[in-house]
């Protein structure tokens, strides 16, 4: 099952990818959320390797994944892969620039359940896709408002 949404955002591709890469500020919205995120890695900088355990609640039930860091591109995106005994999700995200200081910012999420109970979860995320959709193209379009409203206070 797969999500995908893109925003324009208006400030230039270098500041947006500073703002999508700043992972503990990224870390701080999760954990805000409810969910529970722990960097596992040491790497020094970022990059491809990264590491974090999660936690946090879906359908009712506490899921955990473990989220690393696969491909780490500035500041053209990142590829991020999330698995779990029972569920995997590819999360990618490609920003372009459209002008100097304008950038498409583009997400897409699949979800492979590795299980017949993910399966059946999996299929009853289907049934409300829609809702699903709008959520996390309104989540999407509100970090790309917040980054807009930081670059304009800062820029």
């Amino acid at each position: 099952m797969k999500f995908s949404t893109r925003e324009d955002v208006e400030a230039p591709i270098e500041f947006v990818f500073d703002q999508v890469s700043d992972f503990a500020m990224l870390e701080r919205l999760a954990l805000r959320r409810g969910a529970e995120v722990q960097r596992v890695d040491d790497k020094p900088q970022n990059g491809a390797g990264m590491l974090w355990n999660t936690a946090f609640e879906l359908r009712g039930k506490r899921r955990k994944m473990q989220l690393e860091l696969t491909e780490y591109d500035p500041p053209s995106g990142m590829c991020f892969v999330a698995t779990s005994s029972a569920l995997n999700c590819e999360m990618v995200l490609d920003l372009v620039a459209l002008s100097r200081g304008r950038t498409r910012m583009s997400m897409e999420m699949e979800l492979k359940p590795q299980t017949l109970s993910s399966r059946l979860m999996v299929q009853s995320l289907k049934l409300a896709k829609s809702n699903m959709t709008k959520r996390f193209e309104a989540r999407a379009a509100s970090f790309a408002r917040d980054m807009e409203d930081k670059y304009s206070r800062c820029g």
